[in-house]
């Protein structure tokens, strides 16, 4: 039997039934992640990847499709009910908690995650115009 010939076994999605949203909202793009509770990443999904480039990426339109996407590859594996880690001040904030809402998801948690200095670096020169 050729080796190069032989069927290919179709791997089949392992069903998990609580997930966790990642979204990293940016002043310049949009990025999600699920990930199942033990950490593994499930699926992700950018704005540039949902097909959307330049100043375009930068808009609550921009994340809600990107959004809509990751939540139906997350489907694929039996998603049902998801934790909300969200991150960073863009646009895309409001934008991903409506459209999770909207795809029927079970939402347990919604933690704001964006990381806040306790007087840690010093900051930048202000800008001298």
């Amino acid at each position: 039997m050729d080796i190069k010939n032989s069927p290919k076994k179709q791997k089949q999605p392992t069903l998990i039934y609580k997930a966790r949203f990642y979204i990293k909202a940016t002043f310049n793009n949009t990025l999600v992640s699920v990930a199942d509770l033990n950490g593994n990443v499930l699926c992700w999904e950018t704005a540039s990847s949902a097909g959307f480039k330049g100043a375009r990426k930068t808009t609550p339109f921009a994340a809600t499709i990107t959004i809509t996407n990751a939540a139906r590859k997350a489907k694929t594996f039996g998603v049902k009910e998801v934790e909300i880690y969200i991150k960073g001040p863009g646009p895309g904030r409001e934008a991903a908690l409506r459209v999770l809402k909207a795809e029927g998801f079970k939402i347990n948690l919604i933690a704001d995650v964006t990381p806040i200095p306790h007087n840690g670096c010093r900051p930048k020169k202000k800008r001298r115009i």
